[in-house]
């Protein structure tokens, strides 16, 4: 996981393309200008099983990751806001 840890004040967020909740909370985060790395988990080798690992055997996403390890599913941009401390 040490290997998708964000830089402070950013998220990474695991998702698809066809996920509603990912399009959702990309562009929540977009209107309130908080960074985040986009991983297709359908596109990168192995991150379907780490998000797998962070949700107890299911493959939910949007599945964030923040600076300071800590993961959240499907938070909303509100809580990644006051997460983060923006």
């Amino acid at each position: 996981m040490t290997d998708f840890t964000p830089s402070d004040g950013t998220i990474t967020m695991f998702s698809t393309t066809w996920c509603g909740y990912c399009n959702r909370l990309k562009k929540q985060l977009d209107a309130q200008g908080i960074g985040y790395t986009e991983v297709n988990i359908e596109e990168v080798e192995g991150t379907a099983e780490l998000v797998e690992q962070l949700n107890g055997g299911n493959r939910t996403v949007p599945t964030v990751i923040f600076p300071d390890g800590t993961a959240a599913t499907n938070p909303s941009a509100a809580q990644v806001k006051e997460k983060l401390g923006a």
